[in-house]
Order: structure tokens, then C-alpha cells, then sequence
């Protein structure tokens, strides 16, 4: 799915990264290290360090014990830019991927040329809702995940207009969009979008990680994006507006009276430079 040339690329003079193994050490098998995502100083320094130096072919699996891209409050700047480079400027779609979501997002432009000329993203994903996989916190001013009905409600109350071109992270339209079709007419899924050649390969195959890449890639790239979902997700897309200076990210919070501004909900990980990715972008 990513460019390995361009990754390597991407960190030359930072990491060495080799896509194939050296010859004496295909035969062996590695040693197995359970790493949490966003991982310490410490954790390397106790746990990994003295495996390599024991055995010095290791495999690292990746535990996502957390969703946040908060800082650790680590000392090493060093390893925090490095970490930062890897993530959000040495990952880059293959040409074949990418093609895909600059032609869906070209369309997405196309169309709101109709209207203010701004495209906004939103994530929603009806299938953790209807899971009840979203928590909701008692009493707290944002909660965890908001259906389509309160999307809408929040987007009106902030004052987007009926006109605006709006792009869901729904590979399919069903019923439980249809009101925010109504009150946004110019609201689209991937299916909408997407060139019809390509649908097969990304929406029939069954491989839903092909589709949520360009999803990430639209709403990296889209004029505001707008997390109706938390979790990783919504930290890399932020972490890579970051980099490329889109800084328009609202996360919907319940709005008292009429009407608010949409600048009182911009995202803590840009109002308050919370997010990862500053340890490398400033």
C-alpha cells in the first residue's frame, strides 16, 4: 500500500531502512518484542536494547495500548523528531493508491466550485455506532462519537451553509444519512466519488484498509475536517494537516442555544500545539 522507495527516501540521513533482509539472516528467525505504539526512552532502553543485544534480529509488534497522539513529555527531542519524520513524512501511498484519492478529491473540488469553493471531511463510521463501540462520558462538554442527526445539528449551529460541499467516510449511502443529505444536498460517500473503474479493486474487495487510506488522504487534504469519530485516526489525519499547515479541524461538541462560533471548537491538538507531530513541525 506505501511507497517503499519513498520511504526509505523520505528518511535518508535519519534511519537506515533496508527492504530486504541481509543474506546470513534469512534463514534465522527473529525475536518477538510486543511494543506499545508511541513507544518511551525507557521502554527501549529496559526492554528492547538488551533483546538486539542478545539476539540481533528482532521483529517489533506494534500494540495500540493507546489512541492518543499527545505527547509523552519525554526528554529526548531527538527521538521524538524521528518518530514524528517517520510517521507523517516518510509514509506516502503508492502512485496507484494515491492517483485514486487526488482523482476523488479533484472531483470533491470540482463541486464545490458550485458553491463556497470549500470542501469539508467528515469522519463518521455508522458500523462503530451501531456496535456501540463509542463511549460516552456522563456530563463531560464533548462525548465520544456523534451520529449523522447530531453532525448535521452541529454543522448548522456553527453556521456551515446549505450549500457546502460535504465528504463522509462512508463507503455506502444508507437511510441513516438521509437527513444530513437533506439539509447538506452536496454531501457525498465514496462510492459517489469514486471514478467507476476503480470501485471494484477499493470498494468490492472486501479490504477495508484500501478504502480507509483514502480516506485518510481526503481528509488530510480537505479545507476542514471534522472527527465525528475519536481515535487514531483522527490523530494521523491531524498529525498530517499539521505538517501541511491545515489547521482547520472542529471537534463536534454539544452547542448551547442558537449558535456558535466555529472557532470555539477547534481542535485542542492544534489551539494548544498538543498533537506529536509539532515535536517535528513547529
Amino acid at each position: 500500500m506505501y511507497d517503499v522507495e519513498k520511504f526509505k527516501m523520505n528518511l535518508d540521513g535519519v534511519v537506515k531502512v533496508v527492504d530486504k533482509l541481509p543474506a546470513e539472516w534469512t534463514t534465522k528467525k527473529p525475536a518477538v518484542i510486543r511494543v506499545p505504539n508511541r513507544v518511551t526512552e525507557d521502554f527501549i532502553l529496559d526492554t528492547i536494547q538488551p533483546a538486539f543485544q542478545k539476539n540481533s534480529y528482532l521483529r517489533l509488534a506494534i500494540i495500540f495500548s493507546s489512541v492518543s497522539l499527545k505527547p509523552k513529555g519525554t526528554n529526548n527531542k531527538d527521538l521524538d523528531s524521528t518518530a514524528c519524520h517517520a510517521m507523517f513524512t516518510g509514509l506516502k501511498l503508492n502512485a496507484e493508491y494515491s492517483e485514486v484519492a487526488e482523482q476523488m478529491l479533484g472531483r470533491l473540488k470540482e463541486l464545490s466550485q458550485k458553491s463556497d469553493g470549500r470542501v469539508l471531511a467528515v469522519d463518521t463510521r455508522t458500523d462503530l455506532l451501531e456496535k456501540k463501540t463509542c463511549k460516552t462520558s456522563a456530563g463531560a462538554r464533548r462525548k465520544g462519537c456523534y451520529n449523522p442527526q447530531e453532525v448535521l445539528n452541529f454543522l448548522k449551529k456553527v453556521g456551515f451553509s446549505a450549500n457546502t460541499t460535504i465528504y463522509l467516510t462512508e463507503t455506502w449511502w444508507h437511510k441513516g444519512l438521509n437527513n444530513l443529505k437533506k439539509a447538506f444536498p452536496n454531501t457525498y460517500t465514496k462510492d459517489d466519488i469514486m471514478p467507476a473503474e476503480k470501485k471494484g479493486e477499493f470498494l468490492n474487495s472486501g479490504d477495508s484498509d484500501l478504502a480507509r487510506a483514502l480516506d485518510l488522504e481526503i481528509c488530510s487534504q480537505s479545507d476542514v475536517f471534522v472527527p465525528a469519530i475519536p481515535g487514531m485516526f483522527y490523530g494521523n489525519v491531524a498529525g498530517k494537516r499539521i505538517a501541511s499547515g491545515l489547521t482547520q479541524i472542529l471537534v463536534p461538541a454539544p452547542v448551547v442555544g442558537g449558535s456558535a462560533q466555529a472557532s470555539d471548537f477547534v481542535s485542542t491538538y492544534i489551539t494548544k500545539k498538543s498533537h506529536f507531530a509539532y515535536s517535528c513541525y513547529c
